[in-house]
């Protein structure tokens, strides 16, 4: 009988979860799994271990979480279980070529990009910002730069009018899942080959503040729906009336609307509705949350905060 192969794990948000189980349902050896430490979360801001942790323990697998890899002792820990593949994905920290070197097969990333396009930390988002009608995963092997290293295999996805960020995610986790074991079992059997990124083509796709979601009225319908649907669930998209943020959930692109008002200015439409001035065009806002905190569609919105004609939102 062949032996499964022993992986190591490091991986720490939901994106990571699904190739974690895939592994153990493919029956991989992982006789480690390494996270990020816990991390204060919530009101109470109270530590909480990252879905990686709870996932793992439900299936029983030992945690390790260390402040930096790069320790010696944590290095020389990973370096006694004789890996023969190091898997990671949104693990979180930058691995060292001492790190990368252990695995006797190799290590291998999960990106949520087809690379050389949008490498760092935030590619769903960017993808979405620019504009792309398709992205994917890439399975890679690592090397110590970001995202730089010889590609394995890709799948492909398109990015639908309706998908989010948030749509995006869950589904490229699952891509990501099945292209991770058809990579293993390719370099197991000796099947697949690496190959080197191309020079030409390479973007990047940086990590996104909050400050990010605020929305530009001046660019075309269509661009400002999608990066609205891109920084949903975060940052979230926002605008200001007054002093007043608003967050903007849902809209829908007008085209073939004229008119002469500076971007972001309100545009007469039927009573509960809220059509915004853009490049080109207008958008119809359907569903907002004010400093309530409360989603609501926009004709509850205007019951209770009614907005003049004219009026120009920042």
């Amino acid at each position: 009988m062949t032996p499964s192969p022993v992986t190591v794990f490091m991986g720490t948000p939901d994106f990571s979860v699904p190739c974690l189980l895939a592994l153990h349902e493919a029956s991989h050896a992982v006789p480690l799994v390494v996270t990020q430490p816990d991390r204060p979360k919530g009101r109470g801001r109270s530590l909480a271990p990252p879905p990686v942790k709870i996932a793992a323990q439900d299936l029983g697998l030992a945690v390790e979480q260390p402040g930096t890899v790069r320790d010696d002792g944590f290095i020389e820990r990973i370096r006694a279980l004789a890996p023969d593949f190091l898997v990671v994905v949104a693990f979180g920290q930058i691995l060292p070529k001492a790190l990368l070197d252990i695995p006797r097969r190799g290590a291998v990333n999960v990106h949520a990009s087809l690379l050389p396009k949008y490498r760092g930390p935030a590619p769903i988002q960017w993808a979405m910002i620019r504009g792309e009608t398709e992205t994917g995963v890439t399975t890679m092997l690592m090397d110590i730069g970001v995202d730089t290293g010889d590609i394995l295999l890709q799948a492909t996805t398109i990015i639908g009018p309706e998908d989010t960020a948030e749509s995006m995610h869950t589904r490229l986790s699952q891509m990501g899942s099945r292209l991770l074991i058809e990579t293993l079992q390719g370099m197991w059997q000796g099947t697949l080959y690496p190959r080197t990124q191309p020079a030409v083509g390479v973007t990047y796709a940086p990590m996104l503040k909050k400050e990010d979601g605020h929305i530009d009225w001046g660019r075309p319908p269509e661009k400002i729906d999608m990066f609205i649907r891109a920084m949903t669930p975060w940052p979230g998209a926002f605008c200001f009336l007054g002093e007043r943020r608003l967050k903007i959930l849902n809209t829908q692109p007008l085209t073939g609307v004229n008119h002469r008002e500076a971007p972001g200015t309100i545009l007469q439409g039927f009573p509960d509705e809220l059509r915004v001035a853009c490049e080109g065009g207008a958008i119809l806002i359907t569903e907002l949350q004010g400093a309530s905190g409360k989603r609501l569609r926009t004709a509850d919105f205007l019951r209770g905060h009614p907005i003049a004609l004219g009026t120009r939102l920042a």
